[in-house]
Protein backbone atom coordinates (compact mmCIF):
# COMPACT_ATOMS: atom_id res chain seq x y z
CA UNK A 1 0.00 0.00 0.00
CA UNK A 2 1.03 3.61 -0.56
CA UNK A 3 0.74 5.96 2.43
CA UNK A 4 1.05 9.75 2.21
CA UNK A 5 1.58 11.27 5.68
CA UNK A 6 1.56 14.97 6.60
CA UNK A 7 2.97 16.23 9.93
CA UNK A 8 3.95 19.86 10.45
CA UNK A 9 5.65 19.95 13.87
CA UNK A 10 8.25 18.10 15.94
CA UNK A 11 5.67 16.12 17.91
CA UNK A 12 4.03 15.03 14.67
CA UNK A 13 7.41 13.85 13.39
CA UNK A 14 7.82 11.68 16.51
CA UNK A 15 4.34 10.17 16.36
CA UNK A 16 4.53 9.79 12.58
CA UNK A 17 7.80 7.87 12.83
CA UNK A 18 6.33 5.42 15.35
CA UNK A 19 3.23 4.98 13.18
CA UNK A 20 5.42 4.21 10.15
CA UNK A 21 7.32 1.57 12.14
CA UNK A 22 4.04 -0.16 12.94
CA UNK A 23 2.71 0.15 9.37
CA UNK A 24 5.90 -1.48 8.11
CA UNK A 25 5.30 -4.44 10.44
CA UNK A 26 1.80 -4.95 9.10
CA UNK A 27 2.49 -4.14 5.45
CA UNK A 28 5.77 -5.42 4.07
CA UNK A 29 5.12 -3.54 0.82
CA UNK A 30 4.41 -0.21 2.52
CA UNK A 31 5.58 2.81 0.56
CA UNK A 32 5.55 6.04 2.58
CA UNK A 33 5.89 9.59 1.30
CA UNK A 34 5.75 12.27 3.97
CA UNK A 35 5.95 15.81 5.20
CA UNK A 36 7.81 15.58 8.51
CA UNK A 37 11.29 15.50 9.95
CA UNK A 38 14.41 13.50 10.58
CA UNK A 39 12.62 10.82 12.62
CA UNK A 40 10.13 9.97 9.88
CA UNK A 41 12.91 9.92 7.33
CA UNK A 42 15.00 7.63 9.53
CA UNK A 43 12.31 4.92 9.47
CA UNK A 44 12.01 4.85 5.69
CA UNK A 45 9.69 7.70 4.66
CA UNK A 46 10.59 9.64 1.53
CA UNK A 47 10.63 13.19 2.88
CA UNK A 48 8.93 15.84 0.76
CA UNK A 49 9.04 18.86 3.07
CA UNK A 50 10.84 19.27 6.40
CA UNK A 51 9.05 20.53 9.52
CA UNK A 52 11.63 23.29 9.94
CA UNK A 53 10.00 25.01 6.95
CA UNK A 54 6.40 24.45 8.03
CA UNK A 55 5.83 25.59 11.63
CA UNK A 56 4.47 29.12 12.12
CA UNK A 57 3.32 30.24 15.58
CA UNK A 58 0.56 32.74 16.41
CA UNK A 59 -2.00 34.70 14.41
CA UNK A 60 0.36 37.39 13.16
CA UNK A 61 3.12 34.96 12.25
CA UNK A 62 0.67 32.94 10.15
CA UNK A 63 -0.58 36.09 8.40
CA UNK A 64 2.97 37.18 7.60
CA UNK A 65 3.70 33.79 6.04
CA UNK A 66 0.46 33.26 4.14
CA UNK A 67 2.25 33.35 0.79
CA UNK A 68 4.52 30.49 1.81
CA UNK A 69 1.62 28.52 3.29
CA UNK A 70 -0.48 28.77 0.12
CA UNK A 71 2.49 27.78 -2.04
CA UNK A 72 2.96 24.72 0.17
CA UNK A 73 -0.72 23.80 -0.17
CA UNK A 74 -0.54 24.03 -3.96
CA UNK A 75 2.65 21.97 -4.05
CA UNK A 76 1.17 19.38 -1.69
CA UNK A 77 -1.89 18.81 -3.86
CA UNK A 78 0.27 18.23 -6.94
CA UNK A 79 2.58 15.89 -5.05
CA UNK A 80 -0.29 13.83 -3.62
CA UNK A 81 -1.85 13.43 -7.06
CA UNK A 82 1.48 12.37 -8.53
CA UNK A 83 2.00 9.76 -5.78
CA UNK A 84 -1.56 8.37 -5.93
CA UNK A 85 -1.68 7.08 -2.32
CA UNK A 86 -4.10 4.46 -1.07
CA UNK A 87 -4.64 6.65 1.99
CA UNK A 88 -3.74 10.14 3.13
CA UNK A 89 -2.82 10.19 6.83
CA UNK A 90 -2.91 13.58 8.54
CA UNK A 91 -1.25 14.25 11.89
CA UNK A 92 -2.58 17.27 13.83
CA UNK A 93 -1.40 20.53 12.07
CA UNK A 94 -5.02 21.60 11.42
CA UNK A 95 -4.69 24.90 9.53
CA UNK A 96 -2.91 23.10 6.73
CA UNK A 97 -4.22 19.57 7.04
CA UNK A 98 -7.92 20.39 7.09
CA UNK A 99 -7.56 22.22 3.77
CA UNK A 100 -5.83 19.18 2.32
CA UNK A 101 -8.48 16.86 3.81
CA UNK A 102 -11.29 18.74 2.06
CA UNK A 103 -9.44 18.73 -1.26
CA UNK A 104 -8.46 15.05 -0.98
CA UNK A 105 -12.01 13.97 -0.11
CA UNK A 106 -13.33 15.72 -3.20
CA UNK A 107 -10.67 13.93 -5.26
CA UNK A 108 -11.83 10.56 -3.93
CA UNK A 109 -8.72 9.96 -1.80
CA UNK A 110 -9.32 8.14 1.49
CA UNK A 111 -8.50 10.44 4.45
CA UNK A 112 -7.44 9.21 7.90
CA UNK A 113 -6.62 11.62 10.73
CA UNK A 114 -4.23 10.45 13.45
CA UNK A 115 -4.08 12.77 16.47
CA UNK A 116 -7.01 15.11 16.35
CA UNK A 117 -6.56 18.86 16.05
CA UNK A 118 -7.35 20.47 19.39
CA UNK A 119 -10.69 21.78 18.19
CA UNK A 120 -12.11 21.27 21.67
CA UNK A 121 -9.91 24.23 22.71
CA UNK A 122 -10.99 26.59 19.95
CA UNK A 123 -12.64 26.56 16.52
CA UNK A 124 -15.04 23.82 17.57
CA UNK A 125 -17.00 24.40 14.37
CA UNK A 126 -14.18 22.58 12.58
CA UNK A 127 -15.83 19.40 13.83
CA UNK A 128 -18.41 19.72 11.04
CA UNK A 129 -15.64 19.88 8.45
CA UNK A 130 -13.89 16.88 9.98
CA UNK A 131 -17.10 14.83 9.91
CA UNK A 132 -17.63 15.72 6.27
CA UNK A 133 -14.13 15.19 4.91
CA UNK A 134 -12.36 12.67 7.19
CA UNK A 135 -13.09 8.96 6.77
CA UNK A 136 -11.45 7.79 10.01
CA UNK A 137 -10.33 9.73 13.09
CA UNK A 138 -7.93 8.23 15.65
CA UNK A 139 -7.75 10.26 18.88
CA UNK A 140 -5.15 10.07 21.65
CA UNK A 141 -6.81 11.96 24.52
CA UNK A 142 -9.53 10.18 26.50
CA UNK A 143 -12.02 13.05 26.54
CA UNK A 144 -11.91 13.46 22.73
CA UNK A 145 -14.08 10.42 22.02
CA UNK A 146 -16.93 11.96 23.99
CA UNK A 147 -16.29 15.39 22.44
CA UNK A 148 -16.75 14.12 18.88
CA UNK A 149 -20.16 12.69 19.74
CA UNK A 150 -21.34 16.31 19.47
CA UNK A 151 -20.79 15.94 15.74
CA UNK A 152 -22.31 12.45 15.52
CA UNK A 153 -18.86 10.93 14.98
CA UNK A 154 -17.72 7.60 16.38
CA UNK A 155 -13.96 8.12 16.57
CA UNK A 156 -11.38 5.57 17.75
CA UNK A 157 -9.45 6.25 20.97
CA UNK A 158 -6.12 4.47 20.49
CA UNK A 159 -4.27 5.61 23.63
CA UNK A 160 -1.47 8.16 23.80
CA UNK A 161 1.66 7.38 21.75
CA UNK A 162 3.93 9.08 24.25
CA UNK A 163 3.32 6.23 26.71
CA UNK A 164 5.03 3.88 24.26
CA UNK A 165 7.81 6.33 23.37
CA UNK A 166 8.68 6.90 27.03
CA UNK A 167 8.52 3.22 27.96
CA UNK A 168 10.74 2.26 25.03
CA UNK A 169 13.26 4.90 25.99
CA UNK A 170 13.33 3.88 29.64
CA UNK A 171 14.50 0.41 28.63
CA UNK A 172 17.51 1.99 26.88
CA UNK A 173 18.38 4.80 29.31
CA UNK A 174 21.90 5.93 30.17
CA UNK A 175 23.14 6.23 33.74
CA UNK A 176 23.49 9.76 35.12
CA UNK A 177 27.28 9.41 35.13
CA UNK A 178 27.39 8.21 31.53
CA UNK A 179 24.96 10.94 30.41
CA UNK A 180 26.97 13.71 32.06
CA UNK A 181 30.25 12.37 30.70
CA UNK A 182 28.94 12.14 27.14
CA UNK A 183 27.58 15.68 27.23
CA UNK A 184 30.41 17.31 29.21
CA UNK A 185 28.15 18.16 32.14
CA UNK A 186 29.24 18.39 35.77
CA UNK A 187 27.81 16.58 38.81
CA UNK A 188 25.32 19.26 39.87
CA UNK A 189 21.60 18.41 39.73
CA UNK A 190 20.06 19.34 36.37
CA UNK A 191 17.27 21.78 35.55
CA UNK A 192 16.04 21.12 32.00
CA UNK A 193 15.01 24.02 29.76
CA UNK A 194 12.49 23.18 27.04
CA UNK A 195 11.68 26.50 25.35
CA UNK A 196 9.83 25.04 22.37
CA UNK A 197 10.72 24.08 18.84
CA UNK A 198 9.88 27.15 16.77
CA UNK A 199 12.01 30.27 16.50
CA UNK A 200 9.23 32.65 17.51
CA UNK A 201 8.68 30.59 20.64
CA UNK A 202 12.33 30.13 21.60
CA UNK A 203 13.16 33.81 21.22
CA UNK A 204 10.47 34.70 23.77
CA UNK A 205 10.86 31.83 26.23
CA UNK A 206 14.58 31.11 26.43
CA UNK A 207 15.89 34.53 27.58
CA UNK A 208 13.40 34.48 30.46
CA UNK A 209 14.40 30.93 31.39
CA UNK A 210 18.08 31.91 31.38
CA UNK A 211 17.44 34.62 33.98
CA UNK A 212 17.10 31.79 36.49
CA UNK A 213 20.67 30.55 35.99
CA UNK A 214 22.50 32.91 38.38
CA UNK A 215 19.70 32.57 40.95
CA UNK A 216 20.17 28.78 41.32
CA UNK A 217 23.95 28.32 41.49
CA UNK A 218 23.71 24.82 42.96
CA UNK A 219 22.14 23.51 39.75
CA UNK A 220 23.24 23.22 36.13
CA UNK A 221 20.80 24.35 33.45
CA UNK A 222 20.67 22.41 30.19
CA UNK A 223 18.76 23.43 27.04
CA UNK A 224 17.02 20.74 25.00
CA UNK A 225 17.77 21.83 21.43
CA UNK A 226 14.96 21.52 18.90
CA UNK A 227 15.92 19.36 15.91
CA UNK A 228 14.88 22.03 13.41
CA UNK A 229 17.28 24.65 14.88
CA UNK A 230 21.09 24.97 14.91
CA UNK A 231 23.66 25.44 17.69
CA UNK A 232 24.52 28.83 16.18
CA UNK A 233 20.91 29.94 16.50
CA UNK A 234 20.82 29.06 20.21
CA UNK A 235 24.10 30.88 20.79
CA UNK A 236 22.60 34.01 19.24
CA UNK A 237 19.49 33.79 21.42
CA UNK A 238 21.29 32.92 24.66
CA UNK A 239 24.05 35.54 24.12
CA UNK A 240 26.97 34.87 26.48
CA UNK A 241 25.20 32.30 28.63
CA UNK A 242 27.34 29.35 29.74
CA UNK A 243 24.33 27.03 29.76
CA UNK A 244 24.88 23.70 28.02
CA UNK A 245 22.93 22.83 24.87
CA UNK A 246 22.23 19.26 23.75
CA UNK A 247 20.40 17.95 20.71
CA UNK A 248 18.57 14.68 20.20
CA UNK A 249 18.72 13.64 23.87
CA UNK A 250 15.67 15.30 25.39
CA UNK A 251 14.42 12.08 26.98
CA UNK A 252 17.79 11.35 28.57
CA UNK A 253 17.84 14.93 29.80
CA UNK A 254 14.40 14.59 31.38
CA UNK A 255 15.31 11.24 32.88
CA UNK A 256 18.13 12.86 34.84
CA UNK A 257 16.55 16.25 35.68
CA UNK A 258 15.43 17.48 39.08
CA UNK A 259 13.01 19.99 37.53
CA UNK A 260 12.10 21.55 34.19
CA UNK A 261 10.92 24.85 32.74
CA UNK A 262 8.72 23.99 29.78
CA UNK A 263 7.00 25.93 27.04
CA UNK A 264 3.38 24.87 26.56
CA UNK A 265 2.86 22.00 24.14
CA UNK A 266 3.55 18.28 23.92
CA UNK A 267 6.71 18.72 26.02
CA UNK A 268 4.55 19.43 29.09
CA UNK A 269 3.14 15.90 28.85
CA UNK A 270 6.51 14.29 28.07
CA UNK A 271 7.99 15.95 31.15
CA UNK A 272 5.17 14.65 33.33
CA UNK A 273 5.51 11.10 31.98
CA UNK A 274 9.15 11.17 33.11
CA UNK A 275 7.82 12.31 36.50
CA UNK A 276 9.83 15.55 36.46
CA UNK A 277 8.39 18.49 38.45
CA UNK A 278 7.76 21.29 35.96
CA UNK A 279 6.63 24.87 35.53
CA UNK A 280 4.69 25.41 32.31
CA UNK A 281 5.15 28.78 30.61
CA UNK A 282 3.64 30.65 27.69
CA UNK A 283 4.03 34.13 26.27
CA UNK A 284 3.01 35.34 22.85
CA UNK A 285 2.58 38.62 21.05
CA UNK A 286 -0.03 40.73 22.81
CA UNK A 287 -2.38 40.85 19.82
CA UNK A 288 -2.15 37.10 19.32
CA UNK A 289 -2.61 36.56 23.06
CA UNK A 290 -5.77 38.68 23.36
CA UNK A 291 -7.29 37.11 20.26
CA UNK A 292 -6.55 33.67 21.73
CA UNK A 293 -8.13 34.64 25.07
CA UNK A 294 -11.35 35.52 23.26
CA UNK A 295 -11.43 32.31 21.25
CA UNK A 296 -9.99 29.55 23.43
CA UNK A 297 -12.58 27.53 25.32
CA UNK A 298 -10.46 25.56 27.79
CA UNK A 299 -9.23 26.41 31.28
CA UNK A 300 -5.60 25.37 30.86
CA UNK A 301 -2.78 25.56 28.32
CA UNK A 302 -0.85 22.43 29.34
CA UNK A 303 -1.93 18.95 28.29
CA UNK A 304 -1.15 17.74 31.81
CA UNK A 305 -3.80 19.93 33.40
CA UNK A 306 -6.28 19.49 30.54
CA UNK A 307 -6.25 15.71 30.79
CA UNK A 308 -6.67 15.65 34.58
CA UNK A 309 -9.06 18.64 34.36
CA UNK A 310 -7.45 20.55 37.20
CA UNK A 311 -4.25 22.48 37.76
CA UNK A 312 -1.61 20.02 38.94
CA UNK A 313 1.34 21.87 37.36
CA UNK A 314 1.70 25.64 37.62
CA UNK A 315 1.03 27.61 34.46
CA UNK A 316 2.66 31.02 34.04
CA UNK A 317 0.91 32.74 31.17
CA UNK A 318 1.72 36.09 29.55
CA UNK A 319 2.10 38.71 32.33
CA UNK A 320 2.55 36.02 34.99
CA UNK A 321 5.54 34.71 33.09
CA UNK A 322 8.14 36.96 34.71
CA UNK A 323 11.36 36.47 36.67
CA UNK A 324 9.79 36.90 40.10
CA UNK A 325 7.03 34.32 39.59
CA UNK A 326 9.32 31.94 37.75
CA UNK A 327 11.88 31.97 40.55
CA UNK A 328 9.19 31.39 43.18
CA UNK A 329 7.62 28.44 41.35
CA UNK A 330 10.94 26.85 40.46
CA UNK A 331 12.08 27.13 44.08
CA UNK A 332 8.87 25.43 45.20
CA UNK A 333 9.19 22.37 42.95
CA UNK A 334 12.88 22.00 43.83
CA UNK A 335 12.73 22.42 47.60
CA UNK A 336 9.18 21.75 48.83
CA UNK A 337 9.00 17.99 49.47
CA UNK A 338 5.25 18.07 50.03
CA UNK A 339 4.78 19.80 46.69
CA UNK A 340 6.95 17.23 44.92
CA UNK A 341 5.16 14.27 46.53
CA UNK A 342 1.78 15.74 45.58
CA UNK A 343 2.99 16.15 42.00
CA UNK A 344 4.09 12.53 41.80
CA UNK A 345 0.66 11.36 42.95
CA UNK A 346 -1.01 13.58 40.38
CA UNK A 347 1.28 12.25 37.67
CA UNK A 348 0.07 8.73 38.56
CA UNK A 349 -3.52 9.90 38.02
CA UNK A 350 -2.54 11.44 34.69
CA UNK A 351 -0.97 8.21 33.43
CA UNK A 352 -4.05 6.20 34.41
CA UNK A 353 -6.30 8.57 32.46
CA UNK A 354 -4.18 8.20 29.32
CA UNK A 355 -5.22 4.57 28.95
CA UNK A 356 -3.07 1.66 27.94
CA UNK A 357 -0.01 1.40 25.75
CA UNK A 358 0.12 0.59 22.04
CA UNK A 359 -1.30 3.75 20.42
CA UNK A 360 0.88 3.54 17.30
CA UNK A 361 0.20 -0.16 16.78
CA UNK A 362 -3.53 0.34 17.43
CA UNK A 363 -3.69 3.15 14.86
CA UNK A 364 -1.67 1.20 12.29
CA UNK A 365 -3.93 -1.83 12.73
CA UNK A 366 -7.10 0.23 12.26
CA UNK A 367 -5.63 1.96 9.19
CA UNK A 368 -4.66 -1.30 7.47
CA UNK A 369 -7.94 -2.97 8.41
CA UNK A 370 -9.84 -0.12 6.78
CA UNK A 371 -7.73 -0.45 3.63
CA UNK A 372 -8.20 -4.25 3.57
CA UNK A 373 -11.76 -4.86 4.76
Amino acid sequence: MKYYIIAGEASGDLHGSNLIKELNKLDQNAEVRAWGGDLMQSVGATLVKHIRDLAFMGFLEVLLNLGTIFKNITFCKKDVLAFQPDVLILIDYPGFNLRIAEWAHKKGIKVHYYISPQIWAWKQNRGHKIKKYVDKMFVILPFEKEFYKKFDMDVDFVGHPLLDAVEQFQSEKLSFQRFTEQNKLDEKPIIALLPGSRKQEIEVMLPQFLEMVPQFPDYQFVIAGAPAQTPEYYRDVSKESKVRLIFGKTYNLLMHSSAALVSSGTATLETALFRVPEVVCYKGGWISYYLARMLIKVRFISLVNLIVNREIVTELIQGDFNSKRLKKELQAILKDNNRREELMGNYDTLIQKLGGKGASSNAARLITEDLNP
